[in-house]
């Protein structure tokens, strides 16, 4: 089996790109199933159902580029308020997905890790996410991260119950609370943050996700609805990404060109 650097070094060549301008941790906004539907007169749940088999091309084209993370928005703490029909939709459809997904993954050597609450989640949604976590937690290759239930100010505010916690139990001081400290109590805890944030369907906003790791990532946005968005569209923000010059509060320097 390939490893990150082999499979990178190949990326790069089909691009055209230099191996350390690939991005490692890749996180998608995946907008757009809603009116994928509506322009086709179909029930938005179907929508959702080609944004789900979307899933599946592109995971597998991340893992066989070089990505050692993907980061998925899939569901947010705010979706709960669409209709009661939509969301039962989308529960069923999570819970199919994450057993049909068992198969690919494993034969893929990649690891599902979750981001966002389980407590609040249907029964049968919770029961195939642990099995499929627990399946591919010898995984070695990339890290699906499944961002379902999820909401950025809502992880933020669970890490600060959690330090506050510590600190009150005498396992943690004041002192010892830094930037390093909140990151280790984040959903991402052990992940890296990410080089480029993709969103998709052409909205420019980041809708609560991963509000404190994105600080310093790179942003693409695409009018391609998520349905639609292919192999071909990754390696297009992929290669836009490359030509960026991240500063990082730093003075630029020059990019070659992708």
């Amino acid at each position: 089996m390939e490893t990150f650097d082999e499979k990178i070094e190949k990326t790069a060549e089909r691009l055209g790109v230099a191996t350390e301008r690939i991005p490692r941790h890749i996180a998608v906004i995946m907008d757009g199933n809603g009116r994928w539907a509506e322009q086709r007169s179909l029930p938005r749940v179907e929508g959702h159902r080609q944004g789900g088999i979307k899933v599946k091309e592109i995971v597998l084209h991340s893992a066989d580029l070089g990505i050692e993370t993907l980061a998925l928005y899939s569901f947010s703490v705010e979706n709960w308020t669409r209709p009661i029909e939509e969301i039962q939709g989308l529960m069923h459809l999570y819970t199919q997905y994450l057993v049909s997904m068992r198969d690919l993954l494993m034969s893929n050597n990649i690891k599902l890790v979750h981001l966002g609450q389980q407590a609040t989640l249907p029964s049968g949604v919770l029961d195939s996410l642990k099995r499929t976590m627990s399946m591919t937690a010898e995984n070695t290759g990339m890290i699906l991260a499944l961002a379902l239930n999820y909401g950025g100010r809502t992880e933020i505010v669970d890490a600060v119950k959690a330090i506050a916690r510590k600190c009150a139990d005498g396992e943690l001081q004041i002192e010892d609370v830094d930037q390093d400290c909140f990151s280790r109590h984040l959903y991402t805890a052990g992940l890296p943050e990410p080089d480029l944030l993709i969103r998709t369907a052409n909205e420019m906003r980041i809708s609560n996700f991963l509000l404190w790791q994105i600080s310093y990532s790179e942003f693409y946005v695409t009018k391609t609805l998520w349905p639609n968005f292919t192999r071909a569209s990754l390696d297009e923000a992929i290669c836009e990404y490359t030509k960026r010059d991240r500063r990082f509060g730093n003075i630029g320097r020059a990019v070659p060109k992708c």
